[in-house]
C-alpha cells in the first residue's frame, strides 16, 4: 500500500470525497473559452490515469468501464488542469477539447436552456453523430 504522505497523487486522492459507488462528478470546461462542455464521473483509477497520461479518462456508469474521451469518436480531451471544489466532492477539469464534446455532435452537452418557461435548443449540431460513431444508435 502506498503511503499518501510520500506519494503526491495518493495525497490528492485522499483529499477527495467519493460517493458510495466510489465515484466523483467531473465537469469538463474548455481551458481557453471557458465553455462548460460536459459532466461525467470519475473513480480513483480514472483520475490516476488522467493525471498520469494527460488524456482524460472517465468512468462510464452504464457500461461499468473506463471511458477514454475520444476513444471511438476521435474527439479527445487533453487535461490542462484539474481542480476540486471546497468540499472535495466535485472535480473541474480544464481541458483542451479536440472537436465536439457531446455525443450529439454539439460542442457542449449543455445545449438546452430554459427561457421564458420553455426548453430551447441553443446550440446547433456541429458534426453528424453518424460521422463520429458510424451508424450505431446514440
Amino acid at each position: 500500500m502506498t503511503n499518501s504522505r510520500n506519494d503526491p497523487l495518493e495525497a490528492i486522492l485522499s483529499a477527495l470525497v467519493f460517493d458510495a459507488d466510489g465515484l466523483i462528478p467531473a465537469i469538463a470546461q474548455s481551458h481557453d473559452s471557458g465553455d462548460v462542455l460536459m459532466m461525467a464521473w470519475m473513480n480513483k483509477a480514472a483520475i490516476r490515469e488522467t493525471l498520469t497520461t494527460g488524456r482524460v479518462c472517465y468512468w462510464s456508469r452504464s457500461r461499468q468501464a473506463f471511458w477514454r474521451k475520444g476513444e471511438s469518436s476521435g474527439q479527445e480531451q487533453r487535461l490542462v488542469e484539474l481542480r476540486y471544489d471546497c468540499d472535495g466532492d466535485t472535480l473541474l477539469l480544464l481541458v483542451d477539447q479536440k472537436g465536439v464534446a457531446c455525443h450529439t455532435g454539439r460542442r457542449s452537452c449543455f445545449f438546452t436552456a430554459i427561457r421564458d418557461g420553455k426548453a430551447v435548443t441553443i446550440a446547433d449540431v456541429a458534426i453528424d453523430p453518424a460521422t463520429l460513431y458510424g451508424n450505431k444508435d446514440q
